[in-house]
Parts: C-alpha cells; sequence; structure tokens
C-alpha cells in the first residue's frame, strides 16, 4: 500500500450539503472514507466496463421449481463453466420458488457469458449478475 497523500477538493456548498448528508446516512465517520469508497467503487465499475481479466461476482436466479426440467437445465449449464463457480446456495423461497445464488471467479468475458445464459433460460423469473473486483490492484 502507498503512502497517505493529502489533496484538498473544491466543491459547491450545496453539493457539499448533500454529500455530508450522504456521508451520515451511510455511517462514514469522515469525509475521506467515502472519497476512498467512490474512488474504489468507480475504479471497479471501469473493470467491469473493460470486461477483461479476473472478476469475482454473484449472480443471483429466482426461478420455479415444478417446472419441468428446469433445475435440471440449469444444473447442465452451471457444469459448463464449472471452473468459475466457487460455491451455490440453494434456498426454498415458498413452495414453489426456489433462490438460487452463484458465487463466481474467473474471466469476466466467462461469467458474463455464464450468468446471461443461466438469467434467459426459460422458466427463470428473475435473474441478476453483480460483478466486482478481486480486490488485487485496490488499495
Amino acid at each position: 500500500m502507498g503512502k497517505t497523500i493529502r489533496f484538498g477538493v473544491s466543491l459547491d456548498s450545496d453539493l457539499l450539503e448533500k454529500f455530508d448528508s450522504l456521508c451520515r446516512e451511510k455511517s462514514y465517520q469522515t469525509r475521506s472514507e467515502a472519497i476512498r469508497d467512490l474512488i474504489r467503487n468507480t475504479l471497479v465499475q471501469r473493470e467491469w466496463e473493460q470486461a477483461e481479466g479476473e472478476v469475482a461476482g454473484t449472480l443471483s436466479m429466482v426461478y420455479d421449481h415444478h417446472q419441468s426440467g428446469l433445475a435440471q437445465k440449469l444444473t447442465e449449464i452451471q457444469h459448463e463453466d464449472h471452473e468459475v463457480i466457487l460455491s451455490s446456495l440453494h434456498c426454498h423461497l415458498d413452495p414453489h420458488n426456489c433462490l438460487e445464488v452463484l458465487v463466481l471467479r474467473g474471466e469476466a468475458s466467462i461469467i458474463k457469458h455464464l450468468g446471461q445464459k443461466l438469467i434467459s433460460t426459460k422458466g427463470v423469473k428473475h435473474g441478476q449478475l453483480n460483478l466486482t473486483t478481486t480486490g488485487k490492484d485496490l488499495f
């Protein structure tokens, strides 16, 4: 980790007031902590957009497990890219609906493709892929 550098930021008073309100709402102890998180989030977003290199993430899906063959189809798709799936969690939400969450790590293009393939499978009611960084390049 590099040494800490102090720098000044000029803001309109109305913008600073809104930022301070956000800091309180999010329980930041200092403006510096909030600014560091904003910078990190921007860098992670840039990493996602470039869609290159190793990323981590989660894929959440809700589906009706009574739909014929759907659970088997989802399992088959997952086995095609098993090397990027670190863990999976299956929860029964009610007598019909299941929530499945996959923890993923690997090449961004593979993870995005896997996510799209699973989410677009007929019978999946909702799916969301959330990517993040592996943290290697963040300070």
